[in-house]
């Protein structure tokens, strides 16, 4: 599986629409709004980078009402609960 998280900046006034029709696209498995320079975070989850383009530019890109987009491609993800199985398999995990 293939993790992207879409930074998305929208109009004002369309930010509940704008959502709304982003969570509907096909591979975007969730949508936030969030404070701060971005207005929404979209999570997109597929089975291959071909994946990751087709949703970000062929579907994320012609939703009305964006103003910017910034696409972030996951390497890893870290869980408390990956964490803890790690230290049930034995490995020894350092304290930051």
């Amino acid at each position: 599986m293939i993790t992207a998280i879409v930074l998305i900046k929208a109009e004002p006034a369309s930010i509940v629409k704008t959502a709304t029709r982003l969570a509907g696209i096909e591979g975007v498995s969730q949508v936030y709004s969030v404070s701060g320079e971005w207005d929404l975070v979209a999570i997109v989850e597929v089975t291959d980078y071909e994946g990751v383009a087709s949703v970000v530019t062929e579907h994320i890109s012609t939703v009305p009402g964006l103003k910017s987009t910034q696409t972030l491609t996951a390497f890893r993800a870290y869980s408390k609960k990956d964490l803890e199985q790690l230290e049930a398999w034995g490995y020894e995990l350092s304290t930051v």
